[in-house]
């Protein structure tokens, strides 16, 4: 998969230290900037190697399915993408992912490379309000890579860049929906099993266990579910502007999606709320899992400015109207 996309893409992606499991932009490092990076297993494409090009990221580490990439793996990008003005990471809060990226950020920081770490927590379905730190990230991470990437394209310093991430993530949430499994190649066997009569809302994108699992509904109701629940915890007010993403998990047709889209815009309008920006597509997979995600971002004047910089990777393409 990773030779096939360095070769389909050898304008935008390289790699480096002779392993494809670490992949940098084609024109890295870029001198005198800020440089992104992220991590995490294979199975997500877009996510996670998808964003890196001009506008976004700058690195990413990849493991094997759903597997994180080695401390070794995401130092030797680090190395790689530094521009002389520090390295930041964005990547999803999980276990593995945590202590190889802290360990890379040790290991760069012995060699005078300033790292500052960004963990993506936007699913409201993996933990409550009041325990949010434990949240995993999906989906919104997006948001994240789009608007901290815009941010170090301007010229903005390492604080900056942090600030744009971080504001992007403290603005974003996102619940998923599972209807059926997905299958890891090293294991054999579905990630888990769920009838066909039946749906699982908060599934993560690994198989994660929900927040329940009941009879399936259809797209309608499920998508004003899944939005009560985010909204309940975003708690955007009216004349508020948001930037929506229905995302699809590997499986679902982009028909069921605008289903979905078409009755979140509509709960939006009904609060006095409007579409900033709407995506619609896979942006954050799981192999071949049936489903779909919402993410929601509040978005101000500096979020907006940020969401409209152009951008350019084999998978998010930005143009400035």
């Amino acid at each position: 998969m990773l030779d096939g996309l360095l070769k389909a893409h050898p304008d935008m992606l390289s790699y480096t230290g002779g392993d494809l499991h670490c992949i940098v932009r084609a024109d890295a490092p870029v001198m005198g900037k800020v440089a992104l990076a992220t991590g995490g297993g294979s199975g997500h494409l877009p996510v996670f190697l998808g964003y890196v090009g001009k506008g976004m990221l700058d690195g990413c580490a990849v493991g094997d399915v759903f597997a994180s990439p080695s401390a070794e793996q995401m130092l030797a990008v680090t190395q790689r993408i530094h521009g002389g003005k520090g390295v930041v990471y964005i990547y999803g809060n999980y276990g593995g992912d945590v202590m190889n990226f802290d360990m890379a950020a040790e290991m760069a920081a012995m060699e005078d490379i300033e790292v500052r770490t960004v963990l993506v927590r936007d699913d409201v379905a993996s933990a409550p309000p009041e325990e949010a730190h434990r949240r995993r990230g999906v989906a919104g991470m997006v948001f994240a890579f789009k608007c901290a990437g815009a941010k170090a394209d301007m010229g903005g310093s390492l604080d900056e860049v942090v600030a744009a991430a971080e504001k992007a993530l403290a603005n974003t949430r996102t619940m998923g929906v599972a209807l059926s499994p997905c299958t890891v190649p090293r294991v054999g066997k579905p990630t888990f099993t769920i009838g066909e009569d039946e749906m699982e809302i908060g599934m993560g994108i690994h198989g994660e266990p929900g927040m329940k699992r009941e009879k399936l509904q259809s797209a309608d109701q499920i998508t004003e579910r899944m939005m009560t629940a985010i909204l309940d915890d975003l708690k955007p007010q009216a004349g508020d502007r948001l930037a929506v993403m229905v995302n699809g998990l590997g499986a679902t047709p982009l028909e069921e999606l605008y289903i979905m889209y078409r009755k979140a815009h509509g709960m939006l309008t009904e609060r006095g709320m409007s579409v900033y920006r709407a995506y619609v597509g896979e942006y954050a997979t799981s192999m071949e899992m049936a489903g779909a995600s919402i993410t929601l971002m509040r978005v101000d004047d500096e979020l907006a400015a940020l969401l409209d910089h152009p951008a350019q990777t084999p998978f998010f393409v930005q143009v400035k109207l």
